[in-house]
């Protein structure tokens, strides 16, 4: 079995060294590239095309949020982990906006960042428990008519799931043995009864209801 290939960035060259060294500690990882700056992040992990980067957020000349969209653009392949000390609702719904798998506070490095590179390198999502409600809109935003979630179908709630969960269409195809265009119209027949537009709003919607740390605990 391949190794899961990974990029590390964080401009703490002491953080930066405890992130490899747990990497490095694993017999199924391989760190391919590492970087201390935004710019040279960007380089590094378009160059190295890992199965997963993990990313800090506040970097010298390129920010983590920033890095993501760049790196969404140039290499949207590589499954983006952010690892950060920031658990404010302002960089966590971005961070998932440009399209970025998982979020793991530092302090949770040592125990969680092996699980959540797995999650992610698998095709699903990982939000530190801490952070989970931050994916979910404000108190502002509107939310969805009662009892809605009654209206979804037993397979349209899976592979809702199963979406918020990160997997693709066709990975939910094979793992329910249907094909593409069935999974995808499963999904937007939920996503329209529920008001859900985007991918965000569905991971919001999956925090929402524990599919997210249900992930986690696989």
């Amino acid at each position: 079995m391949n190794p899961i290939r990974v990029a590390v960035a964080d401009d703490h060259p002491i953080v930066l060294a405890g992130i490899k060294a747990l990497l490095q500690a694993a017999p199924d990882i391989a760190l391919v590239g590492e970087a201390t700056t935004g710019t040279a992040a960007l380089d590094t992990i378009c160059r190295a095309s890992p199965d997963v980067a993990v990313i800090d957020i506040s970097m010298p000349d390129l920010n983590g949020i920033d890095l993501a969209r760049h790196l969404a653009e140039r290499c949207p392949q590589v499954r983006l982990l952010a690892l950060t000390v920031h658990e404010d609702r302002a960089y966590v719904q971005p961070l998932l906006q440009t399209g970025a798998r998982g979020y793991l506070l530092k302090r949770s490095a040592a125990e969680d960042l092996l699980r959540a590179v797995r999650a992610v390198a698998e095709g699903g999502i990982y939000l530190d428990p801490a952070v989970a409600d931050k994916a979910l809109p404000s108190a502002s935003r509107p939310a969805a008519e009662p009892g809605a979630e009654e209206a979804l179908s037993p397979r349209e709630e899976e592979v809702l799931r199963l979406t918020a969960q990160g997997f693709s269409n066709k990975e939910i195809a094979a793992r329910l043995g249907v094909s593409v265009k069935t999974a995808e119209t499963h999904k937007a027949r939920a996503a329209e009864k529920l008001g859900l537009r985007t991918r965000a709003d569905i991971v919001r919607h999956g925090a929402s209801h524990g599919w997210l740390e249900e992930l986690a605990r696989r």
